[in-house]
């Protein structure tokens, strides 16, 4: 008797530890074999954090139903939902600073575009003054260049609002590929399993940008199949806490 309670009392932790944790290794999502060293895992719903290992690897508190974010410098950002406990591998894509190139041999310009002059633009270079134009003129120079720290405001404020519309252009895309029509015809879901369905596989903006063309059709039907390994528990989503929007 003696034995059996001792036995218990080592057992025991060991078995609820096992419970409550999630492992797992990251990976580059182009290089597929690449492990990525370094990366922020966050445990949004306890707010626990770790980082990977040397090779990649992570270990964090968990339970089934948790958000688990994952980010490392340039990569995007990925959010996984924790439908069970097992080992997992986990892909990040590379944020892409490449612009492709484009031929613009065939096109013909309209000359009131081309001719087109910007009068704020031209007021900056006359007056020199860094994109303030109550300011004296500038006399501060590097390399002989003028400091012209307005116009650097100015394309800062011009990549904000590109991002942006880069943002509603892919969620546009998203919400006709992932629409409701769609789903139904590829899965039958209907009422609270549809709705809670979109709401755990909807693609992400990340996922959408490293697949082009995203292949939505291909996309539904492989998280249908995950959805149907899942309790009826797991589908109502009393867990998943509510997410800010892009």
């Amino acid at each position: 008797m003696y034995k059996l309670i001792i036995f218990l009392l080592i057992a025991l932790p060991v078995g609820v530890f096992a419970q409550t944790i999630t492992t797992g290794t990251v990976f580059d999502y182009n290089k597929k074999s690449l492990t990525l060293p370094g990366v922020s895992v966050r445990n949004l719903n306890s707010k626990k954090v770790t980082t990977t290992s040397s090779t990649g690897k992570y270990t964090i508190p968990a339970s089934v139903g948790d958000l688990i974010e994952f980010s490392a410098v340039g990569y995007h950002t990925d959010t996984l939902y924790l439908t069970s406990l097992l080992n997992r591998s986990i892909y990040l894509p590379v944020k892409s600073t490449s612009l492709m190139d484009v031929d613009v041999k065939g096109v013909r310009m309209n000359s009131q575009i081309t001719d087109a002059k910007d009068p704020l633009a031209e007021k900056y270079t006359l007056l020199n003054t860094g994109g303030n134009l109550g300011r004296k003129r500038m006399k501060d120079k590097v390399g002989g260049l003028n400091l012209n720290l307005g116009y650097g405001k100015y394309k800062r404020e011009q990549r904000k609002e590109a991002e942006l519309e880069e943002k509603e252009m892919y969620q546009e895309e998203i919400d006709a590929g992932f629409s409701e029509k769609t789903i139904i015809d590829l899965t039958k879901l209907q009422g609270e399993d549809l709705k809670h369905f979109m709401i755990i596989y909807r693609p992400s903006i990340e996922s959408v940008k490293a697949e082009r063309p995203f292949r939505y059709d291909y996309h539904i039907s492989k998280a249908f199949v995950a959805w149907q390994k899942l309790t009826p528990q797991q589908r109502k989503l009393q867990d998943l806490p509510k997410l800010k929007p892009n």
